[in-house]
């Protein structure tokens, strides 16, 4: 697959469409596999890595899928172009950053992924946008099906698959929800909800998952254990959780707009106007303004801009896409400079579109 080619495709996962789009921005089931004739990754010598990441690359670019996936080596990569994946949360930072042979399966509209040689030798991935849980689980089943099929996988009748971190054993799945949640930032209220989900053992993390930071206001809620669960019981936990934390943030919403909305409107109008008019701003202003407008958009209070284009801006914004637009490493003031030239040129394109 040529990277070049991703920066002209508008992934899936970013639609801005689906059920409870205005606060769930994605869905993603990711299953952790490895093969039970070799050691755990961070046990393999570069030898044996490359013998794994080979025997995988080759049933990958040859499974029987609706879906045909391209195989990326990502060992092979840049810092810029590994970046440029994580962006697009087709890979992890520890994949981006490891070491020795790996690489990643994508299919063509990036709903679905497959790591090779991460913490496991296999993450499977599959991201739909909006709530979606069931079409989520119906795909990746498949193609964890699939590669079963062609694999031996390292299982135990007692502990399930088994994983390189003992929170992953048993099914060896992460269910996770992307949502976006600017009102209860707002009204300080997120410290209490992330409070009551942690009771639960529902962990919540940043935007690239484990170890990252908060940005925009958009957070990854997900199981936090699989083992002595089925699949069907973790999926399910994580599903009954989210319409609370959506309750939540929606009443947060109607709160914000029954008592202060001439100031609302007044900070998200300022918002909208820094973004269509700055000539240099950075990754973290940007992430802040755009979750304002994105705010204004599903209240009502701003309506010449679509969900999609906002969706996909918050990944167009970053450092590695920049780069890759411009096809030129850029150092963090050219980045601030180009940022704001894609946001005045988007921005326009969308007031045009609606207007």
């Amino acid at each position: 697959m040529d990277l070049n080619s991703l920066t002209q495709n508008d992934s899936e996962w970013l639609r801005g469409t689906g059920p409870e789009s205005d606060v769930v921005i994605s869905t993603r089931i990711r299953l952790a596999r490895n093969l039970a004739e070799f050691p755990f990754a961070s046990k393999a010598d570069d030898s044996t890595k490359a013998r794994i990441e080979k025997q995988l690359r080759d049933v990958l670019s040859d499974l029987p899928l609706p879906k045909p996936l391209s195989y990326i080596n990502v060992a092979s990569l840049d810092e810029i172009e590994r970046q440029f994946l994580l962006e697009r949360q087709l890979i992890s930072r520890e994949h981006s950053e490891g070491t020795g042979a790996r690489g990643v399966a994508v299919s063509r509209s990036e709903d679905v992924a497959v790591m090779v040689n991460e913490e496991d030798h296999l993450r499977l991935q599959v991201l739909r946008s909006g709530l979606a849980f069931d079409s989520c689980w119906d795909e990746i089943d498949r193609l964890d099906t699939a590669i079963g099929d062609r694999v031996a996988y390292a299982y135990d009748e007692a502990f399930g698959y088994l994983t390189a971190c003992p929170t992953n054993c048993g099914t060896g799945i992460r269910a996770s929800v992307m949502v976006h949640l600017p009102a209860l930032v707002l009204t300080r209220e997120i410290q209490k909800v992330f409070h009551g989900l942690q009771k639960i053992n529902v962990a919540v993390r940043g935007l690239y998952g484990e170890g990252s930071q908060a940005m925009g206001d958009f957070y990854q809620i997900s199981n936090q254990y699989t083992l002595g669960m089925t699949e069907t019981q973790i999926i399910d936990k994580v599903r009954e959780v989210i319409p609370v934390v959506l309750g939540f943030e929606r009443k947060a919403r109607t709160a914000l707009m029954d008592s202060k909305q001439p100031e609302l409107h007044d900070s998200i109008a300022r918002a909208a106007g820094t973004l269509r008019s700055a000539q240099t701003i950075s990754s973290e202003e940007t992430m802040h303004l755009l979750s304002s407008v994105r705010l204004g958009v599903n209240l009502g209070l701003i309506t010449d801009v679509g969900l999609p284009a906002l969706n996909q801006l918050f990944v167009q914004i970053q450092p590695a896409h920049l780069q890759k637009a411009k096809g030129a490493t850029l150092n963090s003031s050219e980045r601030n400079v180009a940022r704001a030239t894609l946001l005045r040129t988007k921005l326009e394109q969308e007031r045009s579109a609606h207007s």
